[in-house]
């Protein structure tokens, strides 16, 4: 049974209406690249018996001064800005990709005063005739110009590539939240554990100062060798130097902050150290599945720029079929400005236009493998996101896991050479040993308490990097991002 003319035309003025043609191939997720499970094993951490979930870092980060500090980072970074920028530059694409959608409707209102002389002989000659000829002509016209039929979807797909691009770029500013408050955090850490490293520097000059001085009045007084003055005095120019360069890395420490904040931070919100609590939730949640991973922003943005993509090779392919463009005016003309709407003659044209390429030398083809070719790369970035995801959990759990255990070795470690010296030097003190062992133990406390606070900044920073890299370090809703 053949369709009707009327079904025919009523099929056609639907499908002009509705674009629903879709040419796009049928977006499906990708399915992650990595195990659904993270690692487990000796260097990963037993899920804990009540997980917490992922707070804000307002919720998340304990140390006042701290959150003041990634306020004014948040508010004055100029990364953060480019981000926000580009959102408002995707968006506005996005409008402008949009309105083709529609047609543009345009208005033209004239007027036409003319005056000519004019000469006629009328009669044979009897009587002639001069005088002026006035033309006044009135019209008002609205019309369409080159309006695209979007039969085969190419316009709708473009722009449905540019709206998931604006998306993305969204995901891309939170992503650079996410990162920002974690280089905050850390800089903050690092500046924090090399004032500490300071200080120590200086209470071991200090020391070392002292014992060089009794060290060489006691040889000056024939009681210790020159070689004790001269081992004596190691300590006290490894701890100058030490205190030399640590105050240089003090300096550019607090110059990355700054850089970072994006303005100068007073003296009152540094860290005085490395000792104080950073971090509220001290066990953070072991994802049981890493199917968490999907609601990082990163891939989220990689998931965004696939789907546009996708949106691309619609529109190559649409290129292959006709164009149909629509341009049609309508209006009304009077020979006076008052009878404009009243008696007026009416005028209206339409042309409606189709273009089919015949020959583009394998154009179109190009356009559609390189649509597809993009949609392949875009697949790669997305699986990529989601490893290098999964990368950054599993090695922020195996530090997880372990870094508690080294703490406390290393805390006894220092302990112990503590107590090495104190017995070293009463030793010496009673002339029972040689000044060696005071100086074996004075070089191992020196190093031990350094490699304490290095782990106790290990172990802040996993803290903060499991905290992050799990998707942490937003908070809804945001005052700097636009909304859409």
């Amino acid at each position: 049974m053949r369709p009707s003319l009327s079904q025919l035309t009523l099929f056609l003025g639907a499908t002009l209406l509705t674009g629903c043609i879709d040419l796009a191939p049928a977006y499906r997720r990708p399915a992650a690249p990595t195990p659904a499970q993270f690692p487990t094993g000796p260097a990963y951490p037993a899920p804990p018996a009540a997980p917490q979930s992922i707070v804000g870092w307002r919720d998340f980060f304990s140390d006042p001064k701290l959150k003041v500090v990634i306020e004014e980072a948040l508010a004055n970074n100029r990364d953060l800005r480019v981000a926000v920028g580009n959102i408002v530059a995707a968006r506005a694409q996005f409008r402008v990709q949009r309105s083709a959608l529609f047609p543009t409707f345009t208005t033209d209102a004239r007027a036409t005063l003319a005056e000519e002389p004019i000469t006629a002989v009328l009669g044979g000659g009897l009587f002639p005739f001069s005088g002026t000829f006035h033309e006044h002509i009135y019209s008002l016209t609205g019309g369409i110009s080159a309006y695209q039929l979007d039969l085969f979807g190419r316009v709708r797909d473009l722009t449905r590539a540019a709206q998931e691009q604006y998306f993305a770029t969204r995901e891309a500013r939170d992503a650079a939240q996410i990162t920002l408050v974690s280089q905050v955090t850390t800089d903050y850490l690092i500046l924090g554990s090399d004032r500490a490293l300071l200080q120590i520097a200086r209470d071991t000059l200090k020391n070392g100062t002292e014992t060089l001085k009794v060290t060489t009045y006691l040889f000056e007084n024939g009681i210790d060798t020159e070689l004790d003055v001269s081992q004596a005095q190691t300590i006290v120019d490894q701890a100058r130097f030490d205190v030399a360069r640590l105050t240089t890395q003090v300096a550019q420490d607090r110059n990355a902050l700054e850089l970072l904040v994006g303005a100068p931070v007073g003296e009152d919100l540094l860290p005085a150290g490395i000792g104080d609590p950073v971090v509220v939730l001290e066990r953070l949640p072991a994802a049981v599945s890493s199917s968490v991973l999907l609601a990082r922003p990163d891939v989220l943005q990689a998931e965004d720029q696939l789907r546009a993509a996708n949106a691309n090779i619609g529109a190559a392919r649409a290129a292959f079929f006709p164009d149909i463009l629509l341009t049609g005016s309508g209006g009304v003309v009077s020979i006076a400005l008052s009878s404009l709407f009243k008696g007026a003659s009416l005028t209206w044209s339409a042309t409606p236009t189709i273009s089919q390429t015949i020959f583009d030398a394998g154009a179109n083809r190009g356009n559609l493998a390189f649509a597809k070719a993009q949609r392949d790369i875009s697949v790669a970035n997305y699986e990529k996101a989601i490893q290098t995801a999964f990368r950054e959990v599993a090695d922020a759990l195996a530090l997880r896991g372990t870094i508690d255990e080294q703490l406390a070795a290393q805390s006894a470690l220092t302990a112990a050479w503590a107590n090495s010296l104190r017995l070293s030097t009463l030793r010496y003190e009673a002339g029972s040993d040689t000044y060696l062992n005071v100086l074996i133990a004075q070089r191992s406390l020196y190093a031990a308490r350094q490699t304490l606070v290095a782990s106790q900044l290990a172990k802040a920073n996993n803290l903060v990097t499991l905290y992050t890299a799990l998707g942490g370090g937003l908070n809804a809703p945001s005052a700097t991002q636009p909304g859409p």
